[in-house]
């Protein structure tokens, strides 16, 4: 399956909702070219290099399709685009089109079924409700009510300040106890730090 790439200093979870401003010509015709064909294009974290001019020297080979629910121009005449993660991907080998944009072959990445939420998941449910009431977050629009472990997990992830490589671990976590239990070990390490 090929993919056109963006990469950014983020990382995309499925569900999660990522605002975007485009303005470089090769994200533009990708874009343009997305919403006539009603398709997606890959997110992957940056790990070397920056988000604008070249090519980044490094990025995630994991990454989360995005899929434009909104566009607008934005006050200052660019672009304003908001995406909802879809699949999780890996990329298996990418290539630089004479227009700068990565274009890789990927294989999506199977998502285990939506699991309940369990009563151990409550810190986890009322910290995402805390989450949800920040106003950066209440702008995103998300619906942060979580439909099960999986998509608690998701928006835990996404949400929380967590490090790019923490974020990535966590999108490579199929299991979402895995992933929410990887969490909450995540959140101890920064209540340690805290309180050191």
């Amino acid at each position: 399956m090929s993919l056109a790439l963006f990469p950014l200093n983020t990382v995309l979870f499925p569900q999660c909702i990522l605002d975007l401003q485009i303005f470089e010509a090769r994200y533009l015709d990708m874009i343009g070219r997305c919403m006539k064909q009603g398709s997606g294009f890959g997110v992957v974290c940056i790990l070397e290099g920056e988000e604008v001019g070249n090519v980044p020297e490094g990025y995630a080979l994991i990454g989360c399709e995005a899929l434009i629910t909104d566009f607008h121009q934005q006050d200052n005449g660019l672009l304003g685009i908001r995406v909802k993660g879809g699949r999780r991907f890996r990329v298996l080998s990418s290539e630089v089109q004479k227009d700068q944009l990565v274009v890789a072959q990927v294989e999506w990445l199977d998502e285990a079924p939506e699991q309940p939420l369990q009563d151990e998941d409550a810190d986890l449910i009322a910290l995402l409700k805390a989450l949800a009431e920040h106003p950066m977050v209440e702008a995103l629009n998300m619906g942060t009510e979580a439909t099960g472990q999986q998509s608690l997990a998701n928006q835990l992830a996404y949400l929380l300040p967590f490090s790019e490589l923490d974020k990535l671990d966590l999108l490579q976590l199929d299991d979402p106890q895995q992933r929410l239990d990887a969490i909450q070990a995540l959140l101890d390490e920064l209540q340690g730090e805290l309180f050191a």
